[in-house]
């Protein structure tokens, strides 16, 4: 399984407490005065995982310009699936199902955020392109704080054919458009639902929208015309939400 790097407190932190297993080293930087990186180096030692300490100057290679805050660490995730899992991941969504499809989100940070209103909002199971999209960076990692070390992950290969298969397990692909003829309240969102949020600046691509048993809008009622991708979800989800409740 390919490791990935988790960088600053929030991503370490929440694996260590979430998926100790999943985390093979944690780096600290030799100068650290940072009391939440000492806490997490003890953590670390009683789950018995293996600490080092380095150089801060070499953390700062290492993240690339990102604020690590002194600490780092090899995680492999045991929350990513490939598309030929996802009949077996579906089965420990619960009903009424609600899967987020992220249609070539390009910013890492949106891509984070997007992950860590996922999470909030109870979504039992994320779709991500497995090429055009972010990706699961460690800019991503840090600003989905601690959802992407938690939150079921697919990456599809080929995500029309995702699609399909999620509408014939009995799912509705609602998408988000604009361009929609019915607003995101007076749609039905409270069944088993896949909420489709297209890239930022051109949405969903052709074939994703022609895929949707829907469109909806988010109504606007100021000068701007559409929302940051992440605030979408955001709007989106606890609509669902909201309706669920009320169901």
């Amino acid at each position: 399984m390919k490791r990935h790097t988790l960088i600053g407190i929030h991503p370490v932190e929440s694996a260590l407490s979430k998926s100790p297993k999943q985390v093979r080293l944690l780096v600290v930087a030799k100068e650290t005065r940072n009391a939440r990186a000492r806490d997490l180096e003890q953590q670390a030692r009683q789950s018995g995982i293996r600490v080092e300490h380095r150089p801060r100057a070499e953390l700062d290679r290492q993240s690339d310009g990102q604020r690590h805050q002194d600490v780092m660490a090899e995680f492999e995730p045991d929350n990513i699936f490939a598309e030929k899992e996802l009949d077996t991941i579906l089965e420990s969504v619960p009903e009424p199902r609600l899967v987020l499809v992220l249609d070539g989100v390009q910013d890492p940070h949106n891509l984070g955020a997007c992950l860590r209103t996922a999470d909030a909002a109870g979504v039992g199971l994320v779709i991500l392109p497995k090429d055009g999209s972010a990706g699961l960076t460690p800019v991503a990692r840090r600003s989905a704080a601690g959802a992407a070390e938690v939150m079921p992950i697919l990456l599809a290969t080929n995500l029309a054919r995702v699609l399909r298969r999620l509408k014939e397990q009995g799912i509705w692909l609602a998408g988000t458009s604009d361009q929609a003829n019915q607003d995101i309240h007076q749609a039905p969102l409270d069944g088993p639902l896949a909420l489709v949020m297209g890239s930022e600046g051109k949405g969903m691509r052709r074939l994703t929208a022609e895929l949707c048993d829907f469109l909806v809008r988010i109504p606007m009622h100021g000068t701007v015309s559409s929302l940051n991708v992440s605030v979408a979800t955001g709007v989106c989800l606890f609509e669902i939400n909201r309706q669920r409740s009320k169901a």
